[in-house]
């Protein structure tokens, strides 16, 4: 009787959709993002996105190889996406302080609130592993140099210093995961990593 009512509700299952590698992977990608959004970061593993994407495990494995391998392709492809924003935002900007600190607050902000409540969760998973780490470590390098390119010429002549970036990135993340927990709004947010930027660029031009 067992085997008759699997048999029904196998039968009853929507059938897998045969897609290229490349919409299989974007398919993977998106029902990742949803588990975490709706389930949180720690209910993502291989085979529950299998399940839930109607796939076998050996797809989902095939993909991302372990769950350290998904967490990064995740916060890869946020990375990629905040990186494109504020690119865009800082070419379309007035060369001076107030439009420069105006975007790196609001393209940081904005991204993340894009993304919602899934990247604080992705975020601090990959501080479990020091694989991962070093991969937001290394993104978070690149943040840093980005903002001090954008912001020295308002120095006084001298670069930014790496401390008052490092703290900046630091209230950028603070700030943003406030926001996407709605603790805060997205305007205080973007208002107080604003001024935090102002006022280390002018200590670096003392």
């Amino acid at each position: 009787m067992s085997s008759t009512k699997t048999n029904e509700q196998g039968s009853n299952s929507p059938p897998r959709r045969r897609l290229s590698r490349e919409d299989r992977h974007r398919q993977l990608l998106d029902v990742a993002w949803r588990v975490v959004r709706e389930e949180g970061t720690d209910a993502l593993t291989l085979g529950w996105l299998a399940e839930r994407a109607n796939v076998t495990k050996p797809v989902v494995y095939d993909h991302f190889g372990t769950r350290n391998g998904l967490l990064a392709v995740l916060y890869r492809e946020y990375d990629a996406r905040q990186t494109a924003l504020m690119d865009a935002a800082l070419q379309a900007s007035e060369p001076n302080l107030a439009s420069r600190a105006g975007v790196i607050a609001s393209s940081y902000v904005d991204c993340v609130l894009l993304q919602g409540r899934e990247i604080p969760g992705v975020t601090a998973a990959l501080a479990g592993s020091p694989e991962l780490e070093k991969i937001k470590r290394d993104y978070q390098a690149a943040f840093i140099e980005k903002c001090r390119v954008a912001l020295s010429p308002f120095a006084g002549g001298r670069a930014v210093a790496s401390a008052g970036l490092w703290a900046m990135l630091g209230a950028a993340e603070a700030l943003s995961n406030a926001a996407a927990t709605g603790e805060i709004t997205a305007a205080q947010a973007q208002d107080e990593l604003f001024e935090t930027i102002i006022a280390m660029v002018g200590r670096s031009a003392r």
